[in-house]
């Protein structure tokens, strides 16, 4: 199996590995998809032993929470900073829906985890640490929705867009972003620039905004390549 490029970081001391746990494995259940990754690889690319993954992760799963809580943490963080900087909502729309495609190769990764095993983080655990985790997931999703739908209905109040109901128009806006790390590989044959510059137009249309609301930009990043 290849080695996992770690950007040049270094590797975690001996005594605290968590970090490096959560990358390797967003690499691999990115790549490979989690269902056939194995926890061993994951223990493999660290350098430990399979058995000490348990010191950190009681499971396969509660690593998968874990990396989901932290991807939906890390939009929020994201949305609020962003929406934050605009006065004018149209401004602020047009800035977040670019924003979210602000993307390191690690992130589009931790996407792709997010969104094909969504599903997993509607299923109670018995297991008090699972648990904690999935109810961290499930709590930073909803938390993001009622922001996004908050924003929305200003929105509407202001006459910026159309009446409608916020939290159906949210779901719309964000079914429609996460459909792309159903498909989107890094490298591959569209950038994200262009994945960007065509989505973030479609979502202001659902929004009930002209698509040539949002103006092409070049953000100063390295080239990306998804496969389409």
């Amino acid at each position: 199996m290849p080695r996992i490029d770690n950007g040049g970081q270094p590797r975690a001391s001996s005594r605290s590995k968590r970090a490096d746990i959560l990358r390797v494995a967003t690499a691999i259940f990115g790549r490979d998809g989690y269902e056939h990754s194995k926890w061993a690889d994951v223990a493999a690319e660290v350098g430990i032993g399979s058995t000490a993954l348990y010191h950190y992760f009681e499971s396969k799963l509660h690593c998968l929470y874990e990396i989901q809580a932290d991807a939906v943490q890390a939009d929020r963080e994201k949305f609020e900073r962003v929406v934050g900087e605009h006065e004018d909502f149209t401004e602020a729309l047009v800035a977040v829906l670019n924003a979210l495609f602000d993307l390191t190769e690690h992130e589009v990764l931790r996407n792709r985890v997010l969104v094909a095993e969504q599903a997993l983080v509607g299923l109670h655990r018995t297991s008090p640490r699972e648990e904690e985790a999935r109810q961290r997931a499930l709590g930073s999703m909803r938390d993001v929705e009622f922001a996004w739908a908050t924003f929305l209905a200003r929105g509407m109040e202001q006459g910026a867009i159309p009446e409608a109901d916020p939290r159906l128009l949210t779901r719309a806006i964000i079914g429609l972003y996460n459909s792309v790390w159903h498909w989107y590989r890094p490298r591959g044959g569209l950038s994200l620039d262009e994945v960007r510059d065509f989505y973030v137009a479609r979502c202001l249309a659902v929004a009930g905004l002209p698509m040539d609301v949002a103006t092409p930009r070049k953000p100063k990043r390295t080239r990306r390549r998804a496969a389409a």
